[in-house]
């Protein structure tokens, strides 16, 4: 028993003593090291943009297309955002713009009856534009 409190005695010790004796540490940055991660701070905390949700109603190389389907949905869909992307070399024609994919899915069941392959696609969506009507 006494052996054992004395290698416990001894190990508080040691660990008592490294802490008494820590020494400061400071880190040395290049110079625009410090500027550059104020500026992702900065930009990280105004980022508006959420993960979401679009209903993409349609896929296509043809730039006419786009902007005859893009027509026809504003007029009979007024209320709901839409836009299109272009990834090289399909003109993509996303509609609203949803937190969940549960509210999305209502939009997409809607219009699946009127548009022939619509699907869900995730995106970044900014907050102010974020539909719950659907």
């Amino acid at each position: 028993m006494q052996r054992f409190l004395a290698f416990l005695f001894c190990v508080v010790s040691i660990c008592l003593s490294g802490s008494l004796f820590a020494q400061a540490v400071t880190i040395k940055t290049e110079p625009g090291i410090d500027a550059l991660m104020e500026l992702f701070q900065t930009e990280n905390e105004s980022e508006n943009k959420v993960d979401g949700w679009r209903v993409q109603i349609l896929a296509t190389t043809d730039r006419n297309r786009l902007n005859t389907v893009e027509d026809q949905f504003k007029v009979n869909y007024p209320s709901v955002p839409v836009d299109w992307v272009h990834t090289k070399p399909y003109y993509k024609l996303r509609a609203g713009a949803f937190q969940t994919k549960q509210e999305a899915e209502r939009l997409k069941y809607t219009l699946g009856r009127q548009f022939e392959g619509v699907y869900l696609v995730k995106d970044k969506v900014g907050k102010n534009e974020l539909l719950r009507m659907y």
